[in-house]
Order: C-alpha cells, then sequence, then structure tokens
C-alpha cells in the first residue's frame, strides 16, 4: 500500500460562487468528498497543506486520511482543478474507499538504471518516455506508489513494451485502458537529435563542396583552352 497522508478538512455549510471566492481568499479549498455508499460531503481545506502534499508526486495515487468532523476516512484524490494561470487551488474531488473493493488508478512509473544501460553510458543515446504511467486496478491494501520499470539493459535503438513491464503483486492492467493484443513502447533509447543534425548538416556542406569544386572545374577547361590558343 503506497504511503499515507493526512488532511485536516472543516464541514462546509455555506455554498455558492461568492462563498467558495470568500473561502479561497481566507485560504481554504471548497472540495467534495464521495463513494462507498454514503452521502456527498462537502468540506473545506488547508490552501497551504494541500499545496506542499500536491508537490508529492505519490500523493497523487495515495491513500489519504481525511480527517473530518465526521471522524477519519480513508480517500484517494480524484480530481483537483487549478488556477488557470495562478498556483492556486479552486476545487479537489475525493473518492472514498473500501478495503474490498477495488480500485481503479494512474500509476507513475519509475524507470531505474538509465545511467548504467550500455545505449545511454557507451553509445550517447537518451532514454526517451513514450509512457509515464499505467492505467491499474487493484485493492487498497495492494496500491503502489509507483511501477518500477528496469531499463539497464538497453541498447541504443531498443525498447522495453508493456508486456516487458512487471508488476506488483495484486496489481493487473484496467481491461479498458489498452487494446488485446497491442503491445506499445513505455520507452526506448534513441541517438540524440544534436548528433543526428550534425552529420545532417555535415552530409549537406559535402555536398556543397563537392558542387562548388564541380563547377570550379568546368570554368577552368575553356580558359585553358583559350591560353593554349593564345599561345600558338
Amino acid at each position: 500500500m503506497s504511503s499515507n497522508y493526512v488532511l485536516t478538512a472543516q464541514s462546509r455549510d455555506v455554498f455558492g460562487t461568492g462563498a467558495s471566492r470568500r473561502q479561497r481568499r481566507d485560504s481554504h479549498i471548497p472540495a467534495v468528498v464521495y463513494g462507498a455508499g454514503k452521502d456527498n460531503e462537502t468540506v473545506t481545506l488547508d490552501h497551504d497543506q494541500v499545496m506542499h502534499s500536491l508537490e508529492k508526486e505519490a500523493f497523487h495515487s495515495a491513500i489519504i486520511d481525511l480527517q473530518t468532523d465526521a471522524g477519519s476516512q480513508q480517500v484517494i484524490l480524484r480530481e483537483v482543478q487549478m488556477h488557470p494561470y495562478r498556483p492556486l487551488v479552486l476545487h479537489m474531488d475525493f473518492q472514498r474507499i473500501k478495503a474490498t473493493e477495488k480500485l481503479h488508478m494512474k500509476i507513475p512509473l519509475h524507470f531505474d538504471g538509465a545511467d548504467s544501460a550500455p545505449g545511454v553510458k557507451t553509445d550517447g543515446g537518451i532514454l526517451a518516455h513514450t509512457m509515464t504511467e499505467l492505467d491499474i486496478t487493484c485493492l487498497p491494501k495492494d496500491l503502489p506508489e509507483y511501477i518500477a520499470v528496469d531499463v539497464s539493459e538497453l541498447g541504443m535503438n531498443e525498447s522495453i513494451h508493456l508486456s516487458d513491464v512487471q508488476l506488483p503483486e495484486g496489481v493487473e492492467l484496467t481491461v479498458t485502458a489498452y487494446h488485446e493484443g497491442e503491445n506499445p513502447t513505455v520507452a526506448t533509447i534513441t541517438a540524440p537529435k544534436v548528433v543526428e543534425e550534425e552529420e545532417e548538416v555535415l552530409a549537406e556542406e559535402g555536398d556543397a563542396v563537392e558542387g562548388a569544386e564541380g563547377a570550379e572545374g568546368g570554368e577552368q577547361a575553356p580558359d585553358a583552352d583559350g591560353e593554349e590558343e593564345k599561345s600558338e
């Protein structure tokens, strides 16, 4: 199970756009808690506490202890609405969890061994991530903080595919997230673009030099003939 985080919430008994604006001015975030067969619950959260938590990657896929007036509830974060250009949280949604019900979550991928991969260490390649998270289902007790992907054996132009990823015990890929029979690339090692561009420039310069030499050769022939004619 992923690391638990604790958030303190207060019941919210005033609603509407104006009330929400006043709460935000007072550094409180309107939020709703739902699920587990219980009624929806509206609360407010401390903005600073939430912002510090959001900075941690694990928080987004963790089981959170939400401390409310009704007691402690275990929840997961479902949605965060941010201000378009200010570091301000506008609203949050939390889902209650039950130990016996599977969760549907997106879990981040961590790529291990990139610096020691032959394609990077020896050949100077770059590890490109074509997937950064996986859509999974599992019971709350099996919820991982992240899924590790070993890329330490990859050479230049070699890839890790979805079928190569070792899932933790009790974790399954969400059936509807990937088409049956597909095996998408998760990560690959490619040559740096700068090297490719330099090679293209060198090739173009080589073509230009050859063209110039050919042109110069074509111009010298008449001059040489002309000199010979004058000497005669």
